[in-house]
């Protein structure tokens, strides 16, 4: 952390100078504390549920997630006086409950903090780790030929080491307000008295085919006939109480270290399927990282996100720095042109981030991803006629010296996302994940187990380039996770946003701050703003939705153009003056709430 002196004289040049803040060279948040608005509470409990594209109202204090359960028992906290990070430890163990499908407490997440006290944020860093058992081969088969996504995926070789509780409590030991331990009431209460299975969760039990490879896991998710979960049974959890009820008393050790850390270890290493050698000695040297955010001004506001090894920031703030070469403001969201300006500025993003991003302990960016200057570079490439194709990555800082290496598989049905911002100003934007749905499909002490490692590169190299995102003892997988804060130029949050779905979340996270910050769209109706995104390949259109209409006209242009659904599940809050304002995805079940 720097001086807030400092802090505010780099702030000021940034805005002046139009620099950026860049990998490597070490930068610092963004902080103008010039008053920063004292919202006044409002007296009412009532909650409040999304109309069309009419987002949530409130004024003191705000909370966004992937669950109604999650939501409420988040406000109750910050109704208690709790913190933005007290609200989102008891959102996130909620989530593990009754989201097992995306997130929970057996995998990983990333978070930006924003400290309204000392204009502080903070790019917490909770990513899974290979054990010190992985190998750069690991995927592969005896004739160096990478294994199919899901031989991968189900049993024990796929499993990191989590990361999630170690990261939440490393901010609550800074910034909680509440005690560790009633954090964990709500989830306790829900796993012992039982929830209602939601819809969602219930169709994707029922179509998912790996969840009863392992005998636990089928018992708990299928009815004594064999049969998914219907919405609307009641499901209880009394091994995650017990779970809970431990973490509560003992901290994040009651995981990393004793029965639990051996139980998690004993069942990667005896899995019927792929077991893999994770050790205790893996799960008790994991420590969550403090990183700082990577930041660049766009337009009036400055965009802070994560650093690697998620490439959710640099590449989302590489298209938005494409795009200020255009004239974006003044296209209308539902136009030709800003669907192909957003696909090409992705090609070029992507092919960067598919060569130059990674665990930064093992492969450091090249300085320059955001420059100005290079990214003006880069949308030089772009024709407003003609889609450009497979890009290839460009060469901030330095030449080259990795092969593009696309990603093997789409993903995006599991992960989660939360924003809160609580009455002192304090912000919260959290995207957290067991990797695909249901992750490995293994279940210890109620909870299940990722399968993030499988978000390394299968092969370690490419025509005899090594690859940066290869498998090694201790690393952490490239992730796609893109939580991210908004600031105005007084140093005000204005907008906290993320969503799940794989490499699309870098796209949909792009679209949501242009629709806001460009074409001044509120908080709902940008997150319901149909989806189009490219990831350097084909540029997809979110089917059912009037953008399907663009399909001849991009195909004319050049584009391979996919139709598909592509299931966001944004959840946001954005602040104007002294009103917050709670934006969630209806493509899955998000709900705001605030008072």
């Amino acid at each position: 952390m720097y001086s807030q002196s400092r802090i505010l004289g780099l702030a000021w040049h940034m805005v002046n100078k139009k620099s950026y803040m860049v990998l490597p060279t070490p930068f610092v948040c963004f902080v103008l504390l010039l008053g920063l608005l004292m919202v006044a509470g409002c007296s009412t409990r009532q909650i409040n549920i999304v109309d069309k594209d009419q987002p949530v109202t409130a004024s003191k204090h705000m909370v966004a997630t992937a669950n109604s359960f999650a939501s409420q028992a988040a406000l109750e906290v910050l109704r208690e006086g709790g913190s933005a990070i007290d609200a989102a430890i008891t959102a996130q163990m909620v989530l593990t409950l009754v989201e097992p499908q995306s997130s929970g407490i057996g995998g990983g997440a990333f978070m930006m903090y924003y400290d309204a006290d000392t204009g502080d944020i903070g790019a917490y860093d909770g990513r899974e780790t290979a054990p010190a058992s992985a190998t750069a081969t690991m995927f592969t088969g005896d004739g160096g030929e990478p294994m199919k996504f899901y031989e991968a995926v189900v049993g024990g070789l796929s499993v990191g080491v989590p990361g999630v509780l170690r990261m939440l409590e490393m901010v609550h030991d800074k910034y909680g307000k509440l005690p560790w331990q009633r954090l964990f009431q709500p989830a306790i209460d829900l796993a012992q008295n039982g929830f209602a299975v939601s819809e969602r969760m219930s169709e994707m039990i029922a179509g998912d085919k790996y969840l009863k490879t392992f005998p636990q896991t089928e018992a708990y998710f299928f009815d004594d006939d064999g049969a998914a979960l219907k919405s609307g049974s009641i499901l209880k959890n009394p091994d995650l109480a017990r779970t809970f009820e431990a973490i509560a008393q003992g901290g994040a050790d009651a995981l990393y270290q004793g029965d639990i850390a051996a139980d998690i270890a004993r069942t990667v290493q005896t899995a019927d399927l792929n077991p893999a050698q994770m050790q205790v000695s893996d799960l008790a040297a994991y420590k969550a990282v403090l990183r700082n955010p990577v930041c660049m001004p766009y337009t009036e506001y400055l965009i802070c996100g994560m650093p690697p090894p998620s490439s959710g920031g640099i590449t989302t703030l590489q298209i938005l720095g494409i795009l200020q070469n255009f004239d974006v403001a003044s296209l209308k969201p539902g136009s030709l042109m800003s669907v192909h300006l957003m696909a090409e500025a992705g090609r070029l993003a992507f092919a960067d981030r598919n060569t130059y991003l990674a665990d930064p302990d093992f492969f450091m960016p090249p300085p320059g991803m955001i420059d100005p200057d290079y990214l003006k570079l880069r949308a030089s490439e772009i024709s407003l006629k003609r889609a450009m194709g497979t890009s290839v990555p460009g060469m901030p800082g330095f030449g080259a010296n990795n092969l593009w290496a696309p990603d093997a598989q789409e993903k995006g049905l599991s992960t989660t996302h939360l924003s809160i911002i609580d009455a002192q100003g304090n912000a919260v934007s959290m995207t957290s994940s067991i990797e695909n749905k249901f992750g490995s499909r293994m279940m210890v002490r109620g909870f299940l187990l990722n399968n993030q490692l499988t978000d390394f590169s299968f092969v370690p190299e490419r025509a005899g380039v090594p690859v940066a995102n290869q498998v090694e003892p201790n690393k952490r997988p490239r992730s796609s996770m893109a939580p991210t804060l908004v600031f105005d130029m007084s140093g005000n949050v204005v907008l906290a946003v993320g969503s799940p779905g794989g490499s699309s979340i870098i796209g949909y996270v792009a679209k949501t701050l242009v629709a806001t910050l460009d074409w001044d769209m509120n908080i709902q109706q940008a997150i319901n703003l149909p989806h189009y995104l490219n990831k350097n390949g084909k540029t997809y259109l979110e089917a059912g939705t009037p953008f399907i209409r663009f399909k001849p006209a991009l195909e004319k242009m050049g584009h391979e153009v996919n139709v598909r659904n592509l299931t966001s599940g944004l959840q946001a809050i954005m602040r104007k003056d002294t009103t917050l304002y709670g934006g969630v995805d209806k493509r899955r079940e998000g709900v705001a709430v605030g008072d």
